[in-house]
Protein backbone atom coordinates (compact mmCIF):
# COMPACT_ATOMS: atom_id res chain seq x y z
CA UNK A 1 0.00 0.00 0.00
CA UNK A 2 0.88 3.50 -0.72
CA UNK A 3 2.65 6.07 1.06
CA UNK A 4 0.04 8.42 -0.23
CA UNK A 5 -2.72 7.20 1.05
CA UNK A 6 -1.20 6.70 4.64
CA UNK A 7 -0.92 10.55 3.99
CA UNK A 8 -4.53 10.94 2.76
CA UNK A 9 -5.43 9.99 6.08
CA UNK A 10 -3.23 11.38 8.39
CA UNK A 11 -4.38 14.73 6.45
CA UNK A 12 -8.17 14.00 6.89
CA UNK A 13 -8.83 13.57 3.04
CA UNK A 14 -9.69 9.88 3.38
CA UNK A 15 -13.60 9.15 2.98
CA UNK A 16 -15.89 6.90 4.84
CA UNK A 17 -18.34 4.45 3.36
CA UNK A 18 -19.89 2.14 5.71
CA UNK A 19 -22.82 -0.38 4.72
CA UNK A 20 -25.15 -2.59 6.91
CA UNK A 21 -25.73 -5.64 4.27
CA UNK A 22 -28.30 -8.45 5.44
CA UNK A 23 -25.23 -10.93 6.64
CA UNK A 24 -22.49 -8.50 7.09
CA UNK A 25 -21.28 -4.94 7.76
CA UNK A 26 -18.70 -3.42 5.63
CA UNK A 27 -16.58 -0.09 6.27
CA UNK A 28 -14.25 1.11 3.73
CA UNK A 29 -11.85 4.35 3.22
CA UNK A 30 -11.09 5.54 -0.18
CA UNK A 31 -8.61 7.80 -1.15
CA UNK A 32 -8.36 11.24 -3.01
CA UNK A 33 -8.91 9.07 -6.67
CA UNK A 34 -12.06 7.01 -5.15
CA UNK A 35 -9.84 4.05 -4.62
CA UNK A 36 -10.03 1.68 -1.65
CA UNK A 37 -7.17 2.00 0.64
CA UNK A 38 -8.64 0.56 3.92
CA UNK A 39 -11.31 -1.48 5.15
CA UNK A 40 -13.14 -3.36 7.81
CA UNK A 41 -16.16 -5.92 8.54
CA UNK A 42 -18.41 -7.25 10.67
CA UNK A 43 -20.42 -10.16 10.40
CA UNK A 44 -24.53 -10.13 11.44
CA UNK A 45 -27.87 -12.20 11.02
CA UNK A 46 -30.94 -11.44 11.66
CA UNK A 47 -33.39 -12.49 14.18
CA UNK A 48 -36.92 -14.14 14.07
CA UNK A 49 -38.70 -12.63 16.63
CA UNK A 50 -42.65 -13.13 17.11
CA UNK A 51 -42.34 -14.32 13.34
CA UNK A 52 -40.84 -11.33 12.02
CA UNK A 53 -37.24 -10.97 10.92
CA UNK A 54 -35.02 -7.87 12.97
CA UNK A 55 -31.84 -7.02 14.22
CA UNK A 56 -31.80 -5.30 17.63
CA UNK A 57 -30.65 -1.92 18.01
CA UNK A 58 -27.95 -3.20 20.46
CA UNK A 59 -26.89 -5.46 17.22
CA UNK A 60 -26.75 -2.43 14.84
CA UNK A 61 -24.15 -0.82 17.34
CA UNK A 62 -22.16 -3.24 18.40
CA UNK A 63 -21.41 -4.56 15.05
CA UNK A 64 -21.03 -0.88 13.72
CA UNK A 65 -18.60 -0.26 16.50
CA UNK A 66 -16.93 -3.74 15.75
CA UNK A 67 -16.99 -2.88 11.90
CA UNK A 68 -15.11 0.59 12.77
CA UNK A 69 -13.34 -1.11 15.09
CA UNK A 70 -11.55 -3.89 12.64
CA UNK A 71 -11.16 -1.07 10.08
CA UNK A 72 -8.73 0.71 12.47
CA UNK A 73 -6.51 -1.93 12.71
CA UNK A 74 -6.53 -2.91 9.53
CA UNK A 75 -5.12 0.95 9.40
CA UNK A 76 -2.96 0.79 12.03
CA UNK A 77 -2.09 -2.65 10.50
CA UNK A 78 -1.48 -1.54 7.13
CA UNK A 79 0.28 2.41 7.90
CA UNK A 80 0.87 2.48 11.40
CA UNK A 81 -1.72 5.52 12.27
CA UNK A 82 -5.05 6.05 13.66
CA UNK A 83 -7.86 7.70 11.88
CA UNK A 84 -8.40 10.82 13.67
CA UNK A 85 -10.60 13.00 10.87
CA UNK A 86 -12.26 12.25 7.68
CA UNK A 87 -13.26 14.32 4.28
CA UNK A 88 -16.73 12.83 4.61
CA UNK A 89 -18.55 9.93 5.66
CA UNK A 90 -21.70 8.22 3.85
CA UNK A 91 -24.04 5.52 5.71
CA UNK A 92 -25.95 2.83 3.42
CA UNK A 93 -27.92 0.01 4.28
CA UNK A 94 -30.98 -2.48 3.28
CA UNK A 95 -33.49 -0.53 1.96
CA UNK A 96 -37.20 -0.61 3.10
CA UNK A 97 -38.19 -1.95 6.47
CA UNK A 98 -39.85 -0.63 9.62
CA UNK A 99 -38.02 1.53 12.07
CA UNK A 100 -40.93 3.57 14.12
CA UNK A 101 -39.94 6.06 16.72
CA UNK A 102 -41.86 8.15 19.71
CA UNK A 103 -40.95 11.77 20.54
CA UNK A 104 -38.14 9.99 23.30
CA UNK A 105 -36.31 8.51 20.26
CA UNK A 106 -37.26 5.20 21.47
CA UNK A 107 -38.09 2.53 18.82
CA UNK A 108 -41.78 1.67 19.32
CA UNK A 109 -41.38 -2.19 18.50
CA UNK A 110 -38.35 -4.28 17.05
CA UNK A 111 -36.78 -3.16 13.49
CA UNK A 112 -38.80 -4.99 10.92
CA UNK A 113 -36.75 -5.73 7.99
CA UNK A 114 -37.43 -6.02 4.39
CA UNK A 115 -38.01 -10.11 4.11
CA UNK A 116 -40.88 -10.09 6.46
CA UNK A 117 -43.65 -10.69 4.12
CA UNK A 118 -46.69 -10.06 6.98
CA UNK A 119 -48.08 -7.09 4.53
CA UNK A 120 -50.05 -8.91 1.89
CA UNK A 121 -53.28 -7.29 2.71
CA UNK A 122 -51.77 -3.65 2.65
CA UNK A 123 -49.70 -4.00 -0.17
CA UNK A 124 -52.15 -5.23 -2.02
CA UNK A 125 -55.03 -2.55 -0.98
CA UNK A 126 -52.40 0.24 -1.09
CA UNK A 127 -51.72 -0.67 -4.65
CA UNK A 128 -55.02 -0.12 -5.78
CA UNK A 129 -55.87 3.12 -3.74
CA UNK A 130 -52.60 4.55 -5.43
CA UNK A 131 -52.58 2.42 -8.70
CA UNK A 132 -49.00 2.08 -8.51
CA UNK A 133 -47.34 -1.48 -7.32
CA UNK A 134 -46.21 -1.04 -3.83
CA UNK A 135 -44.39 -4.52 -2.98
CA UNK A 136 -44.65 -6.01 0.22
CA UNK A 137 -41.22 -4.75 2.25
CA UNK A 138 -41.93 -0.95 1.51
CA UNK A 139 -42.09 0.71 4.52
CA UNK A 140 -45.44 2.50 3.81
CA UNK A 141 -46.69 -1.57 3.54
CA UNK A 142 -45.83 -2.17 7.08
CA UNK A 143 -46.89 0.97 7.95
CA UNK A 144 -50.27 0.59 7.09
CA UNK A 145 -50.23 -3.34 8.20
CA UNK A 146 -49.46 -2.22 11.30
CA UNK A 147 -52.72 -0.03 10.94
CA UNK A 148 -54.81 -2.99 10.02
CA UNK A 149 -53.61 -5.17 12.91
CA UNK A 150 -54.80 -2.48 15.71
CA UNK A 151 -51.02 -2.15 16.64
CA UNK A 152 -51.31 -0.08 19.93
CA UNK A 153 -47.51 1.79 18.84
CA UNK A 154 -48.77 3.32 15.89
CA UNK A 155 -50.68 6.56 17.47
CA UNK A 156 -47.35 7.25 19.61
CA UNK A 157 -44.85 7.08 15.96
CA UNK A 158 -42.93 10.49 15.80
CA UNK A 159 -40.51 9.22 12.99
CA UNK A 160 -40.18 6.34 11.20
CA UNK A 161 -37.25 6.00 8.89
CA UNK A 162 -35.55 2.92 7.08
CA UNK A 163 -32.04 1.52 9.14
CA UNK A 164 -29.54 3.47 7.08
CA UNK A 165 -31.94 6.46 7.72
CA UNK A 166 -32.06 5.85 11.09
CA UNK A 167 -27.85 4.99 11.34
CA UNK A 168 -27.46 8.69 10.23
CA UNK A 169 -29.79 10.36 12.34
CA UNK A 170 -27.97 9.02 15.21
CA UNK A 171 -24.64 10.20 14.28
CA UNK A 172 -25.78 13.42 12.76
CA UNK A 173 -29.05 14.39 14.67
CA UNK A 174 -30.79 14.69 11.08
CA UNK A 175 -34.09 13.06 10.10
CA UNK A 176 -33.37 13.25 6.40
CA UNK A 177 -32.94 10.28 3.61
CA UNK A 178 -31.07 10.17 -0.06
CA UNK A 179 -34.38 9.53 -2.80
CA UNK A 180 -33.00 6.21 -3.42
CA UNK A 181 -33.73 4.73 -0.30
CA UNK A 182 -36.70 6.96 0.10
CA UNK A 183 -38.68 5.69 -2.50
CA UNK A 184 -38.76 2.74 -1.13
CA UNK A 185 -40.91 4.02 1.64
CA UNK A 186 -43.13 5.74 -0.70
CA UNK A 187 -43.14 6.90 -4.33
CA UNK A 188 -41.70 9.53 -5.52
CA UNK A 189 -42.87 12.29 -7.64
CA UNK A 190 -39.89 12.47 -10.60
CA UNK A 191 -40.97 15.97 -11.31
CA UNK A 192 -41.02 17.21 -7.52
CA UNK A 193 -38.30 14.88 -6.98
CA UNK A 194 -40.14 14.32 -3.35
CA UNK A 195 -42.63 12.33 -2.01
CA UNK A 196 -45.75 12.06 -4.58
CA UNK A 197 -48.23 14.53 -3.04
CA UNK A 198 -51.03 12.69 -4.30
CA UNK A 199 -50.41 9.56 -2.78
CA UNK A 200 -49.71 10.88 0.92
CA UNK A 201 -53.31 12.84 0.55
CA UNK A 202 -54.77 9.68 -0.15
CA UNK A 203 -53.16 7.95 2.58
CA UNK A 204 -53.66 10.98 4.97
CA UNK A 205 -57.20 10.23 3.99
CA UNK A 206 -57.31 6.52 4.28
CA UNK A 207 -56.37 6.64 7.70
CA UNK A 208 -58.35 9.56 9.31
CA UNK A 209 -61.01 7.46 11.07
CA UNK A 210 -58.27 6.22 12.73
CA UNK A 211 -57.48 9.44 14.13
CA UNK A 212 -54.19 9.41 14.62
CA UNK A 213 -52.36 12.89 16.08
CA UNK A 214 -50.20 12.57 13.14
CA UNK A 215 -50.37 12.42 9.66
CA UNK A 216 -47.90 10.80 6.90
CA UNK A 217 -45.79 13.85 6.57
CA UNK A 218 -45.03 15.16 9.89
CA UNK A 219 -43.33 11.27 10.56
CA UNK A 220 -41.28 10.77 7.21
CA UNK A 221 -37.47 11.90 6.89
CA UNK A 222 -37.14 14.56 4.79
CA UNK A 223 -36.19 13.75 0.82
CA UNK A 224 -32.33 14.35 -0.27
CA UNK A 225 -30.47 14.10 -3.80
CA UNK A 226 -26.73 12.99 -3.98
CA UNK A 227 -24.87 15.63 -2.98
CA UNK A 228 -27.00 17.95 -1.23
CA UNK A 229 -26.46 18.61 2.29
CA UNK A 230 -27.38 16.18 5.12
CA UNK A 231 -25.59 17.32 8.38
CA UNK A 232 -22.43 16.27 9.73
CA UNK A 233 -20.99 14.14 12.55
CA UNK A 234 -21.79 15.29 16.19
CA UNK A 235 -19.94 14.83 18.98
CA UNK A 236 -22.06 11.84 20.10
CA UNK A 237 -22.20 10.09 16.53
CA UNK A 238 -18.65 10.05 16.45
CA UNK A 239 -18.05 8.17 20.01
CA UNK A 240 -21.17 5.73 18.18
CA UNK A 241 -18.64 4.41 15.97
CA UNK A 242 -15.23 4.88 17.39
CA UNK A 243 -15.50 3.99 21.17
CA UNK A 244 -11.51 5.08 20.97
CA UNK A 245 -12.70 8.68 20.77
CA UNK A 246 -9.75 9.42 18.03
CA UNK A 247 -12.62 9.90 15.42
CA UNK A 248 -13.45 14.04 15.28
CA UNK A 249 -16.98 15.24 15.18
CA UNK A 250 -17.52 17.69 12.24
CA UNK A 251 -17.56 15.34 9.21
CA UNK A 252 -20.03 16.09 6.51
CA UNK A 253 -21.99 13.33 5.83
CA UNK A 254 -23.77 12.69 2.44
CA UNK A 255 -27.57 11.48 2.03
CA UNK A 256 -27.73 8.41 3.58
CA UNK A 257 -28.85 5.62 0.78
CA UNK A 258 -30.16 2.29 0.66
CA UNK A 259 -28.26 -1.01 -1.05
CA UNK A 260 -30.14 -0.69 -4.51
CA UNK A 261 -28.70 3.05 -4.80
CA UNK A 262 -25.28 2.32 -4.01
CA UNK A 263 -24.92 -0.83 -6.36
CA UNK A 264 -25.86 1.20 -9.22
CA UNK A 265 -23.19 4.12 -7.91
CA UNK A 266 -20.26 0.87 -7.72
CA UNK A 267 -21.44 -0.03 -11.08
CA UNK A 268 -21.65 3.44 -13.07
CA UNK A 269 -25.18 2.54 -13.70
CA UNK A 270 -27.38 6.33 -12.56
CA UNK A 271 -27.67 7.12 -15.74
CA UNK A 272 -30.63 7.01 -18.03
CA UNK A 273 -30.47 3.80 -20.51
CA UNK A 274 -27.96 2.15 -18.30
CA UNK A 275 -28.70 -0.63 -15.81
CA UNK A 276 -27.22 -2.98 -13.67
CA UNK A 277 -27.90 -6.99 -12.65
CA UNK A 278 -26.59 -8.24 -8.86
CA UNK A 279 -26.53 -11.77 -8.75
CA UNK A 280 -25.95 -13.83 -5.49
CA UNK A 281 -28.34 -15.56 -2.87
CA UNK A 282 -30.84 -13.66 -4.41
CA UNK A 283 -30.80 -11.70 -7.62
CA UNK A 284 -32.48 -7.58 -8.70
CA UNK A 285 -32.15 -5.86 -12.15
CA UNK A 286 -32.53 -2.00 -12.12
CA UNK A 287 -33.17 -0.38 -15.12
CA UNK A 288 -32.91 3.58 -15.47
CA UNK A 289 -35.69 4.63 -17.33
CA UNK A 290 -36.07 7.75 -19.72
CA UNK A 291 -40.03 7.90 -19.05
CA UNK A 292 -42.20 6.71 -16.48
CA UNK A 293 -44.11 2.77 -17.61
CA UNK A 294 -47.07 2.84 -19.33
CA UNK A 295 -48.82 1.35 -16.53
CA UNK A 296 -48.37 -0.49 -13.19
CA UNK A 297 -46.73 -3.98 -12.81
CA UNK A 298 -46.96 -6.49 -9.80
CA UNK A 299 -43.71 -7.82 -10.59
CA UNK A 300 -41.64 -4.63 -10.82
CA UNK A 301 -40.81 -1.87 -8.77
CA UNK A 302 -40.29 1.70 -8.98
CA UNK A 303 -37.81 3.36 -7.21
CA UNK A 304 -35.18 6.14 -7.65
CA UNK A 305 -31.63 6.48 -8.49
CA UNK A 306 -29.51 8.44 -5.79
CA UNK A 307 -29.79 11.56 -7.98
CA UNK A 308 -33.45 10.60 -8.54
CA UNK A 309 -34.16 9.31 -12.22
CA UNK A 310 -36.50 6.61 -12.32
CA UNK A 311 -35.69 3.24 -11.64
CA UNK A 312 -37.78 -0.43 -12.97
CA UNK A 313 -36.76 -2.52 -10.32
CA UNK A 314 -37.38 -6.68 -11.00
CA UNK A 315 -36.45 -8.37 -7.64
CA UNK A 316 -36.12 -12.27 -6.91
CA UNK A 317 -35.73 -14.08 -4.08
CA UNK A 318 -34.31 -16.98 -5.65
CA UNK A 319 -30.62 -17.15 -7.77
CA UNK A 320 -27.60 -19.01 -7.25
CA UNK A 321 -28.67 -21.38 -3.90
CA UNK A 322 -29.46 -24.06 -5.66
CA UNK A 323 -27.38 -23.84 -8.44
CA UNK A 324 -24.69 -24.02 -5.30
CA UNK A 325 -26.20 -27.07 -4.06
CA UNK A 326 -25.99 -29.15 -7.06
CA UNK A 327 -22.40 -28.16 -7.23
CA UNK A 328 -21.40 -28.94 -4.09
CA UNK A 329 -22.71 -33.02 -4.99
CA UNK A 330 -19.88 -32.85 -7.35
CA UNK A 331 -17.55 -31.91 -4.88
CA UNK A 332 -18.26 -34.29 -2.84
CA UNK A 333 -17.91 -37.12 -5.37
CA UNK A 334 -14.38 -35.97 -5.86
CA UNK A 335 -13.58 -35.85 -2.19
CA UNK A 336 -15.23 -39.70 -2.25
CA UNK A 337 -13.11 -40.50 -4.99
CA UNK A 338 -10.09 -39.45 -3.13
CA UNK A 339 -9.28 -36.47 -5.78
CA UNK A 340 -8.11 -32.59 -4.27
CA UNK A 341 -10.91 -30.35 -4.58
CA UNK A 342 -10.59 -26.66 -5.78
CA UNK A 343 -13.71 -25.09 -5.89
CA UNK A 344 -12.69 -22.61 -8.58
CA UNK A 345 -11.44 -25.19 -10.50
CA UNK A 346 -14.83 -27.05 -10.23
CA UNK A 347 -17.14 -24.28 -10.89
CA UNK A 348 -14.72 -23.07 -13.76
CA UNK A 349 -15.53 -26.59 -15.60
CA UNK A 350 -18.98 -27.30 -14.98
CA UNK A 351 -19.47 -23.63 -15.87
CA UNK A 352 -17.81 -23.75 -18.84
CA UNK A 353 -18.94 -27.31 -19.94
CA UNK A 354 -22.40 -25.73 -19.78
CA UNK A 355 -21.86 -23.49 -22.70
CA UNK A 356 -21.24 -26.93 -24.72
CA UNK A 357 -25.13 -27.39 -23.95
CA UNK A 358 -27.89 -27.17 -26.34
CA UNK A 359 -28.83 -23.51 -26.67
CA UNK A 360 -32.57 -24.77 -25.20
CA UNK A 361 -31.05 -27.18 -22.62
CA UNK A 362 -32.34 -29.85 -24.47
CA UNK A 363 -35.65 -29.68 -22.37
CA UNK A 364 -34.17 -30.00 -19.27
CA UNK A 365 -35.99 -27.54 -16.72
CA UNK A 366 -34.87 -26.24 -13.14
CA UNK A 367 -36.97 -24.41 -10.22
CA UNK A 368 -33.98 -22.71 -7.74
CA UNK A 369 -37.16 -21.86 -5.18
CA UNK A 370 -35.15 -22.18 -1.99
CA UNK A 371 -38.38 -20.07 -0.99
CA UNK A 372 -41.56 -18.30 -2.77
CA UNK A 373 -41.15 -16.43 -5.68
CA UNK A 374 -43.10 -13.33 -5.76
CA UNK A 375 -42.58 -12.91 -9.62
CA UNK A 376 -43.98 -16.07 -10.70
CA UNK A 377 -46.39 -16.16 -8.13
CA UNK A 378 -45.32 -18.55 -5.31
CA UNK A 379 -45.94 -17.72 -1.36
CA UNK A 380 -43.15 -20.66 -1.12
CA UNK A 381 -40.62 -22.25 -2.99
CA UNK A 382 -39.22 -26.19 -3.31
CA UNK A 383 -35.84 -26.77 -5.46
CA UNK A 384 -37.10 -29.24 -8.53
CA UNK A 385 -35.62 -30.43 -11.54
CA UNK A 386 -37.79 -31.94 -14.28
CA UNK A 387 -37.23 -34.00 -17.73
CA UNK A 388 -38.97 -36.56 -19.90
CA UNK A 389 -36.85 -39.80 -20.71
CA UNK A 390 -36.79 -38.40 -23.99
CA UNK A 391 -34.81 -35.09 -23.09
CA UNK A 392 -31.33 -34.94 -23.79
CA UNK A 393 -30.09 -35.52 -20.56
CA UNK A 394 -26.16 -34.99 -20.03
CA UNK A 395 -24.12 -33.14 -17.77
CA UNK A 396 -23.61 -29.85 -20.23
CA UNK A 397 -27.48 -29.80 -20.63
CA UNK A 398 -27.82 -30.03 -16.76
CA UNK A 399 -25.34 -27.69 -15.60
CA UNK A 400 -26.85 -25.10 -18.47
CA UNK A 401 -30.61 -25.82 -16.90
CA UNK A 402 -29.31 -24.67 -13.68
CA UNK A 403 -27.47 -21.45 -14.78
CA UNK A 404 -30.69 -20.53 -16.75
CA UNK A 405 -32.62 -21.16 -13.99
CA UNK A 406 -30.77 -19.08 -11.65
CA UNK A 407 -31.74 -15.89 -14.14
CA UNK A 408 -35.15 -17.06 -15.00
CA UNK A 409 -37.33 -15.21 -12.87
CA UNK A 410 -35.04 -12.04 -13.80
CA UNK A 411 -35.97 -12.75 -17.46
CA UNK A 412 -39.63 -13.07 -16.37
CA UNK A 413 -39.48 -9.19 -15.31
CA UNK A 414 -37.03 -7.89 -17.91
CA UNK A 415 -39.70 -9.54 -20.75
CA UNK A 416 -41.86 -6.78 -19.78
CA UNK A 417 -39.81 -4.07 -19.85
CA UNK A 418 -37.98 -4.95 -23.25
CA UNK A 419 -40.86 -6.42 -24.80
CA UNK A 420 -44.08 -4.65 -23.94
CA UNK A 421 -42.53 -1.09 -22.80
CA UNK A 422 -39.96 -1.53 -25.14
CA UNK A 423 -37.54 0.26 -23.26
CA UNK A 424 -33.89 1.07 -25.05
CA UNK A 425 -30.55 0.34 -22.93
CA UNK A 426 -26.84 1.54 -24.02
CA UNK A 427 -25.18 -0.77 -21.40
CA UNK A 428 -26.21 -3.23 -18.44
CA UNK A 429 -23.68 -4.10 -16.15
CA UNK A 430 -23.59 -7.40 -13.76
CA UNK A 431 -22.31 -7.74 -10.33
CA UNK A 432 -22.17 -10.76 -8.08
CA UNK A 433 -20.92 -14.16 -7.19
CA UNK A 434 -22.81 -15.77 -10.89
CA UNK A 435 -20.37 -13.26 -12.58
CA UNK A 436 -17.28 -15.10 -10.82
CA UNK A 437 -16.23 -17.49 -13.12
CA UNK A 438 -15.15 -15.19 -16.28
CA UNK A 439 -17.68 -14.90 -19.35
CA UNK A 440 -20.09 -17.55 -18.44
CA UNK A 441 -22.68 -16.13 -16.01
CA UNK A 442 -22.19 -12.83 -18.55
CA UNK A 443 -23.18 -14.96 -21.51
CA UNK A 444 -26.04 -16.56 -19.31
CA UNK A 445 -27.74 -13.29 -18.77
CA UNK A 446 -27.14 -11.66 -22.14
CA UNK A 447 -28.63 -14.68 -23.67
CA UNK A 448 -31.68 -14.24 -21.05
CA UNK A 449 -32.39 -10.17 -21.32
CA UNK A 450 -31.16 -9.96 -25.26
CA UNK A 451 -28.82 -7.24 -24.47
CA UNK A 452 -25.18 -7.07 -23.70
CA UNK A 453 -23.79 -7.61 -20.24
CA UNK A 454 -20.25 -5.57 -18.80
CA UNK A 455 -18.83 -6.52 -15.94
CA UNK A 456 -16.32 -4.23 -13.98
CA UNK A 457 -12.96 -5.96 -11.80
CA UNK A 458 -14.64 -2.90 -9.10
CA UNK A 459 -18.07 -3.98 -9.32
CA UNK A 460 -17.03 -6.80 -6.15
CA UNK A 461 -16.26 -3.58 -4.09
CA UNK A 462 -19.76 -3.54 -3.53
CA UNK A 463 -22.15 -1.03 -1.55
CA UNK A 464 -19.81 0.66 1.08
CA UNK A 465 -16.95 1.90 -1.72
CA UNK A 466 -20.85 3.08 -3.34
CA UNK A 467 -21.87 5.47 -0.11
CA UNK A 468 -18.21 6.23 -0.19
CA UNK A 469 -18.39 7.68 -3.66
CA UNK A 470 -21.63 9.29 -2.74
CA UNK A 471 -19.29 10.70 0.05
CA UNK A 472 -16.70 11.78 -2.76
CA UNK A 473 -19.28 13.50 -4.35
CA UNK A 474 -20.74 15.66 -1.36
CA UNK A 475 -17.08 17.19 -0.60
CA UNK A 476 -15.26 16.88 -4.18
CA UNK A 477 -17.78 17.88 -6.74
CA UNK A 478 -15.70 20.84 -7.51
CA UNK A 479 -17.75 21.32 -10.98
CA UNK A 480 -20.84 20.95 -9.71
CA UNK A 481 -21.28 18.10 -11.82
CA UNK A 482 -23.73 15.87 -12.41
CA UNK A 483 -23.83 12.27 -10.24
CA UNK A 484 -23.20 10.43 -13.75
CA UNK A 485 -20.63 12.66 -15.50
CA UNK A 486 -18.75 12.82 -12.00
CA UNK A 487 -18.70 9.01 -12.10
CA UNK A 488 -17.58 8.66 -15.50
CA UNK A 489 -14.80 11.38 -15.31
CA UNK A 490 -13.31 10.82 -11.33
CA UNK A 491 -14.07 7.20 -10.81
CA UNK A 492 -14.52 5.04 -14.25
CA UNK A 493 -12.93 7.32 -15.75
CA UNK A 494 -13.60 5.47 -19.40
CA UNK A 495 -13.42 1.86 -17.66
CA UNK A 496 -16.85 0.01 -18.48
CA UNK A 497 -15.42 -3.14 -18.20
CA UNK A 498 -15.52 -6.72 -20.08
CA UNK A 499 -18.67 -6.57 -22.49
CA UNK A 500 -20.47 -9.99 -23.40
CA UNK A 501 -23.21 -9.77 -26.62
CA UNK A 502 -25.63 -11.84 -26.82
CA UNK A 503 -25.71 -14.72 -29.55
CA UNK A 504 -28.91 -15.58 -31.78
CA UNK A 505 -28.67 -18.96 -31.10
CA UNK A 506 -28.26 -18.64 -27.19
CA UNK A 507 -31.46 -15.83 -26.90
CA UNK A 508 -33.55 -17.95 -28.90
CA UNK A 509 -33.02 -21.22 -27.09
CA UNK A 510 -32.94 -19.42 -23.91
CA UNK A 511 -36.77 -18.56 -24.95
CA UNK A 512 -37.91 -21.86 -25.62
CA UNK A 513 -36.81 -22.93 -22.41
CA UNK A 514 -38.89 -19.97 -20.82
CA UNK A 515 -41.94 -20.64 -22.39
CA UNK A 516 -41.88 -24.64 -21.17
CA UNK A 517 -40.66 -23.09 -17.60
CA UNK A 518 -43.84 -21.15 -17.33
CA UNK A 519 -45.54 -23.23 -18.71
CA UNK A 520 -44.69 -25.73 -15.93
CA UNK A 521 -45.24 -23.68 -12.97
CA UNK A 522 -47.84 -25.59 -11.89
CA UNK A 523 -45.77 -28.96 -11.63
CA UNK A 524 -43.84 -26.42 -9.06
CA UNK A 525 -47.32 -25.48 -7.44
CA UNK A 526 -47.83 -29.57 -6.78
CA UNK A 527 -44.67 -29.39 -5.50
CA UNK A 528 -45.31 -26.85 -2.57
CA UNK A 529 -48.51 -28.06 -1.74
CA UNK A 530 -47.54 -31.85 -1.29
CA UNK A 531 -44.11 -31.92 -0.56
CA UNK A 532 -43.84 -30.38 3.14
Amino acid sequence: MSLNAKSTIENGKAILGIEFGSTRIKAVLIDEENKPIAQGSHTWENQLENGLWTYSIDAIWNGVQDCYSDLRANVKKEYGIEIENLAAIGVSAMMHGYMAFNDKEEILVPFRTWRNTNTGKAAAELSELFVYNIPLRWSISHLYQAILNKEEHVKDITFLTTLAGYVHWQITGEKVLGIGDASGMLPIDPETKNYSAEMVKKFNNLIKPYGFSWTLEDILPKVLLAGENAGCLTEKGAKKLDVSGHLKAGVPVCPPEGDAGTGMVATNAVKQRTGNVSAGTSSFSMIVLEKDLSKPYEMIDMVTTPDGSLVAMVHCNNCTSDLNAWVNLFKEYQELMGMPVDMDEIFGKLYNNALTGDADCGGLISYNYFSGEPVTGLAEGRPLFIRTAGDKFNLANFMRAHLYASVGVLKIGNDILFNEEKIKVDRITGHGGLFRTKGVGQRVLAAAINSPISVMETAGEGGAWGIALLGSYLVNNDKKQSLSDFLDEKVFAGNTGTEVAPTAEDVAGFNKYIEEYKACIPVEEAAVKYKK
